[in-house]
This record gives C-alpha cells, sequence and structure tokens, in this order.
C-alpha cells in the first residue's frame, strides 16, 4: 500500500507560482510512476504531470507544457509540482497519483493509477 499526502495548495494571484508536494509513505517511489491530475468544478479529472521514478522522465499535458515543472526528492520520497505563471483556467483540485512503473509505458488516465492522494485546492485571484 502507498500513502499519498498532497500540500502546497492555496491561493494566488494570476501570473504568480505555487509548489505543490506529494509525500509518500508505505513503499518508496522508486518503482514507481506519479502523477498529478486536476478536477474544475464540473470538469473531468484531466492529466497534468507525470514522472516516472527510475529513469526521471517526464510528461506534461500541453496546458501546462512551459509553466508546470514536476521534480523528485529520493531522499524525501516525494514529488513536487512547481506551478508558474498560473492563469485562470489553472484553479482546480490538484491530486497526485501513483502506480507501478512497467517498463516503457506512459501513464496518462485515471484509470491507469492505483493510488490517490486526497487533493489539494489551488485558486487563482485576480
Amino acid at each position: 500500500q502507498v500513502q499519498l499526502v498532497e500540500s502546497g495548495g492555496g491561493l494566488v494571484q494570476a501570473g504568480g507560482s505555487l509548489r505543490l508536494s506529494c509525500a509518500a509513505s508505505g513503499r518508496t517511489f522508486s518503482s514507481y510512476a506519479v502523477g498529478w491530475f486536476r478536477q474544475a468544478p464540473g470538469k473531468e479529472r484531466e492529466f497534468v504531470a507525470g514522472i516516472r521514478w527510475s529513469a526521471g522522465d517526464t510528461a506534461y499535458a500541453n496546458s501546462v507544457k512551459g509553466r508546470f515543472t514536476i521534480s523528485r526528492d529520493a531522499a524525501k520520497n516525494t514529488v513536487y509540482l512547481q506551478m508558474n505563471s498560473l492563469k485562470f483556467d489553472d484553479p482546480a483540485v490538484y491530486y497526485c497519483a501513483a502506480r507501478l512503473q512497467l517498463s516503457g509505458a506512459w501513464y496518462t488516465r485515471n484509470v491507469d493509477y492505483a493510488y490517490w492522494g486526497q487533493g489539494t485546492q489551488v485558486t487563482v485571484s485576480s
């Protein structure tokens, strides 16, 4: 079992930055893929960014490419999502998710992930 806890959400002005954290307990992330998803009111949960822990390679949704950066800290067993240049269409509840990494695969669908955090709210103001 993997327990995930997100933190770092909050209120930020448009154009500002936030860094979300996803800390894991129960297992280390070393054999896992970790993804960030978000869900705005009335919308489906969507993939934002992902990282394959062992290789460290990353993938992003087109809507956040160039503004968001996903990274990992092995010593803390934590994945981060650095969000810069926040826009009015970025507000949502942000979730991190994890699953065992199978060789060569990328996971961008909700159903691909077995473990989820509770979510953290991101709000953007004018």
